[in-house]
This record gives structure tokens, sequence and C-alpha cells, in this order.
């Protein structure tokens, strides 16, 4: 098999290495066995880091390889999972030497059918992927959401027809290397500086994003945040119909062209005529980032039929993302808001401006990019405190510790416990590290899931 007719690939008796065997690439692994291709399954984790998995693969008659990568520059193709580096010495070789790569996102597309909406940003993906679904289920859609979310593409493409959307949430790390992927909607939602331990610099970084508009064509749409400079520009790649969206503040009366907005209260979608998408009121979670993704998804429905009663009843019962700014709960008149998904300084920021109540924050971990000096103004006069943790404790206390008392724990049940006994009635506990959690956990799930049950353990012991 070549590179050259990607666009309609046979795997039958293709011999491909799967790079990476969490979620993306187990899925990838199955799907390619059922069209016949002769696949390896290969990680740098052993069988007992990886579980069950291996068991799943062997039966399907997927070969693995683990703890080293066979020669790769022996396979017809490589799909490479999120995690992996293509830029690693073996896949370099690999491609140097014709071997073609795509990410497992690409592998799903090309076999899907229906239409594809792929969301890409620094921060907001998976609010604005959860919140589109609900408005297309909501209209009777057949959506599917897939991708960066959690459940790989792979795995639901079987059964998908002309009217299926996938909403799909996609990262730098599944775009970097797509070839032909062409979405028919492409979402942009804003773009600062992240992933810089996994990208040489913001532009690289900047530069794997932008690959969502390369192979648009006129008859797409790109959706576009219209007041981030930086994803203005990268949408001057897209041949597609650019529809811009303001969350800050409305177009000027004479300015033509499709755009969305928020206007006295109301979210509005202008196209000639203007018609309201849904209501301020209608939002259940606080916070002007909430209200940006959920105009953006607003706008898309809209786009793709979707009428304004079922985009504003999917609002109305939407309650947010697992580890995106989920509210947990009270315990003893505090509120716990589980945001372990942030991990820029950016999200912090913004998790931070949510509040009018005294918060009590806890962040760290391992720093990918910028200062927390840039949370000065954010934290100044609105956090009561800072629980420090993972590898950036000593960073925080010197940036912010002269605006807030700032405690470093070593462990984040410590961090909930100590914050909950200096919590007062009305405040709020806020886990937004601002950081990667690699340096403490497997992912910001377990993190997150951790200070769950932190949460949960307060409440069992008669606190609520």
């Amino acid at each position: 098999m070549s590179a050259g007719n990607l666009k309609t690939p046979d795997w039958n008796a293709a011999r491909v290495a799967v790079i990476g065997l969490a979620r993306s690439g187990v899925a990838a692994c199955m799907f390619l066995r059922k069209r016949g291709a002769s696949v390896v399954g290969t990680d740098l984790r052993t069988a007992a880091d990886l579980g069950d998995a291996i068991q799943k693969l062997q039966e399907a008659g997927v070969e693995t390889s683990l703890g080293a990568y066979p020669d790769l520059t022996r396979f017809d193709g490589i799909i490479l999972s999120p995690g992996v580096d293509p830029s690693q010495g073996p896949v370099a070789q690999a491609a140097a030497s014709g071997v073609f790569i795509l990410p497992e996102l690409e592998l799903g597309a090309l076999a899907a059918r229906g239409r594809i909406v792929c969301i890409t940003g620094t921060k907001g993906k998976s609010t604005t992927t959860v919140s589109l679904h609900a408005m297309l289920r909501e209209a009777g859609f057949d959506a599917r959401a897939v991708g960066n979310i959690g459940d790989p593409i792979t795995a639901h493409v079987d059964g998908s027809d002309e009217q299926t959307v996938f909403v799909t949430e996609a990262s730098s790390f599944q775009l970097e290397t797509t070839r032909n992927f062409r979405p028919d909607c492409a979402v942009f939602l804003n773009l600062f500086a992240d992933h810089l331990d996994r990208h040489p610099g913001f532009e690289a970084y900047a530069a794997a994003k932008a690959r969502i508009f390369v192979n648009q064509t006129e008859s797409d749409a790109a959706i576009v945040n219209g007041e981030d400079a930086g994803v203005l520009e990268l949408a001057r790649k897209t041949r597609a119909r650019v529809i811009p969206f303001r969350p800050r503040t409305p177009p000027a009366a004479s300015a033509a062209g499709e755009v969305a907005y928020f206007d006295e209260h109301e979210a509005r979608f202008r196209s000639g005529a203007t018609v309201t998408l849904f209501h301020d009121a209608d939002v259940q979670i606080p916070g002007s980032a909430v209200r940006a993704n959920l105009l953006a998804a607003a706008a898309t429905a809209h786009h793709l039929g979707v009428s304004s009663e079922s985009i504003s009843a999917a609002v109305r019962r939407f309650r947010g993302v697992p580890h995106t700014f989920e509210r947990l709960g009270e315990v003893r008149g505090v509120a716990f808001f589980n945001d372990s998904k942030a991990t820029t300084l950016e999200s912090v920021e913004a998790a931070l401006r949510s509040f009018e109540t005294p918060v009590i924050a806890i962040m760290g971990g391992r720093l990918k990019a910028g200062s927390f000096r840039s949370l000065r103004d954010a934290v100044a006069g609105r956090a009561r405190s800072i629980y420090a943790i993972g590898e950036s404790r000593a960073l925080i206390r010197e940036a912010l510790g002269d605006l807030c008392p700032v405690h470093e724990t070593d462990r984040l049940e410590a961090a909930v416990a100590a914050a909950h006994r200096e919590a007062r009635e009305g405040d709020t506990i806020l886990l937004s590290p601002g950081c990667s959690s690699f340096d403490m956990f497997r992912d910001y799930a377990e993190r997150g899931n951790i200070f769950r049950q932190a949460f949960r353990d307060l409440s069992l012991q008669g606190a609520a």
C-alpha cells in the first residue's frame, strides 16, 4: 500500500504497525483487523502495564511487540496514537524510508460516512464537543462524540451513514500527522501556548492546529473565534466559508456576513435575518469561558440545521463535562469544583474569574508553559489561599505567595482536607491545576477522580 491512495485506502493484507496501545491504539488495531490487515500493536510499556488490553488484542489476532518497537521500516503503514511523538527516532526513520504515517483520527475519518465536525483549540474543546453533541441529539440527529474526548473514532464508524454527524474533538497531537483529513465543519475556539513540552515551539503547536483547515474546500465551513487574532490568522489557510463567533462583543451593525454573538443576554446568529439561539438564563454553569464554548457549539448546530428550540433545550440541561469545571456539590456550605482538565494557566485564570465568592485553589503539577505570575490579577482579592501540589509547588509559592497564603502539600487528598478545614461557608474549593498530571498521576482523569473521592469522603464523614 502506498501513500498515494490514502483517500480510498484498502487495508486488506496490508502490514500495519499501531503505536501506542491505550484506547485509541486498541480501537485502531480492531478496526484494521476487521478490514483484513496484518496488525502489530506496539508499545514501550509492558504487558503488566497495559493490563487486559493485550489479551483482547491477541484474541483478535493482533500481534504485539511490547517494551520496544519492532523495525518500523518494514511496515506498509504506521498508525499513531495521540500520545506518541512522531519525531522520536524509530518513527522518524520509518517516515524517512517512505512508510506513510497516519493518526488514529484520520484512519477512522477516512472510513466514516456522514459529516465530520472537528473541534480544536487550546481550551474548551470538550465542553464544546459535549454540548454540540447534546444539541444534535436533542434535534434527533445520529450524532457520535469521538476523538480526544475519550471515544476513538475508529470504534464508532461502523453503522454510520450519510445522516451521521461525527462530533470530533481533536488535539494538536491528533492533527499534526494528518494528510487528507477534511472536516465538513472545522471549529477553532482559541489559541495560546500549550504542550510546549512536546512541540518544539509555539509556531509548531499552532501549525499542528492549523492542519484542521488545510484540506477544506469552498463547500465546507470554518466556525472560528472572531476575537482571537491567532485563530483568525490561521483561518486564512482555509478555503471554507468562515463563520466567526464573538463571545465578548457584538459585531458592528453594518458588518456583513454570518456571525454568532451575545447581545442583550441572548446568544444570536445573524445571517441577513437574526435568530436567538439561547438565553443567558438557560446556562447552568458560571463563567464566561463556558458561555463562549456554548456559543461556538450553538453556532455550529445552527449551521448544521438544528432549531433554536433544540439548542436552548440542550443548553438548559447541560451540566458540564467530567473534570472540566465540574460542580461536585457542597460540604458544610462549601462548594467543590473539579477542573482537573485545566492544564494551562489560561484555563486556571478563566476558572478563578468565574467566581464572585472567595476561592481556595488547588493547583500545580508539571508546568507545560508560561509562568504562574500570569495569574496574579486573577488571584489578587479572589483567592483566600492556594494549596500547591506536584513539581511546581515552589514556582507557585514564589509567584503568588505575596498575594495569599500558599501551602505546599505532597498529596492531593491532604490538600483537599486542609482546604476544607480552612474554608468558610460560602467559599469554593477549586481544583484547577494549570499543569499536566504526569508527575503524580496517570492522567488528568485520575487526578480528578482522586479529588472527587476526597469530596465524597468529606461528605460521608457527616460534614454535609
